[in-house]
C-alpha cells in the first residue's frame, strides 16, 4: 500500500502531462470543426441537405425497425405471454426486447443479405447512385411485407389514398404498404395472444372454483394459479413452441 501511494503522483503526472505532450509532439491528431458560412453556389447546399436527411433517418431508425420488420408481432406476443402467466415483470422488458431483436435479425437475415448485396455494396463501390440504391433496397423489403400483409388491408389504404390504382403488386406504393403491414401484424399478434390466454384462463377458472368451494375467500386466486401456469408452460416447453411458431409464421 505504501509503494502504491508513493508512485501514484508519478503515474498521475505521466497520464495527465507527459502522455499528451508526447502525442502532440509526434502525432497529428484529427480536429473536428462545425460552422456555418454563406454560399453563392446552390450545388454546394446539396451535401448539407443530404447530411440533414441522413441524421433524420438515423433518428427514425428504431421506428423503421419496428414498423417494417417482424419486431412488432414478436414483442406483442411476448407481452401477452407475460400477462397471461401473471408473472408481473418477469421476464423484464430488457430481456423481452433483446430476445425480440435477435429473433427479428434472424428472421430478417435473408432480406438484409439481399439489401447488402444488391444495394449497399454496389453503392459503396460507386457502381450505382443513391436513388437506384434506395430502389434496390426497397424491393426485398416490400416483398417481405407483401407476404405478411392481408389483401383487405392493402385495399383499404389504396382506396383511402385515392388516385390511380396500382395494376400489379409491384406498383403498390410504400406509403400504402407500410400501414397495411402494421395493422396486419397487429391483428396476427392479437390472435396469437388470444390463443395464449385460453389455457391460462382455464387454470384461473379451475383454481378460483376450488378456492370458492373450500371457502378460502381471502386467498388470492392469482397467487395460487401462477405456479400451475408456470408448471404447465415448462412441461410443454413453451418458449420452444412460441419461438418456433413465430419464426415459421414468417
Amino acid at each position: 500500500m505504501k509503494r502504491f501511494k508513493l508512485s501514484f503522483p508519478i503515474i498521475l503526472f505521466i497520464v495527465v502531462v507527459a502522455i499528451p505532450q508526447l502525442l502532440s509532439a509526434q502525432t497529428a491528431l484529427p480536429k473536428l470543426t462545425i460552422g456555418l458560412d454563406k454560399t453563392n453556389n446552390p450545388t454546394e447546399f446539396v451535401p448539407t441537405l443530404q447530411l440533414l436527411f441522413l441524421i433524420t433517418v438515423l433518428s427514425l431508425a428504431p421506428s423503421i425497425l419496428i414498423m417494417m420488420t417482424s419486431f412488432t408481432r414478436i414483442i406483442i406476443v411476448f407481452h401477452f405471454l407475460r400477462q397471461s402467466l401473471a408473472t408481473q415483470t418477469v421476464p423484464t422488458n430488457q430481456i423481452l426486447v433483446g430476445l425480440a431483436l435477435f429473433l427479428t435479425f434472424f428472421i430478417m437475415k435473408p432480406v438484409i443479405t439481399k439489401i447488402n448485396d444488391n444495394a449497399l455494396q454496389p453503392y459503396l463501390k460507386k457502381e450505382i447512385n443513391q436513388e437506384e440504391a434506395l430502389d434496390r433496397a426497397m424491393k426485398p423489403l416490400k416483398a417481405f411485407m407483401l407476404k405478411q400483409t392481408r389483401e383487405k388491408d392493402i385495399k383499404l389504404f389504396i382506396n383511402l389514398q385515392g388516385g390511380e390504382k396500382p395494376k400489379t403488386i409491384k406498383d403498390i406504393p410504400i406509403s400504402s404498404l407500410i400501414p397495411a403491414f402494421i395493422i396486419s401484424e397487429l391483428k396476427t399478434a392479437f390472435q396469437i395472444g388470444f390463443l395464449l390466454y385460453l389455457p391460462m384462463l382455464l387454470i384461473d377458472m379451475v383454481v378460483g372454483s376450488v378456492l370458492l368451494s373450500m371457502g378460502m375467500m381471502m386467498l388470492p386466486p392469482v397467487m395460487i394459479a401462477m405456479p400451475f401456469k408456470l408448471l404447465l408452460f415448462v412441461l410443454v416447453d413453451g418458449w420452444y413452441l412460441i419461438v418456433e411458431s413465430l419464426i415459421r409464421g414468417f
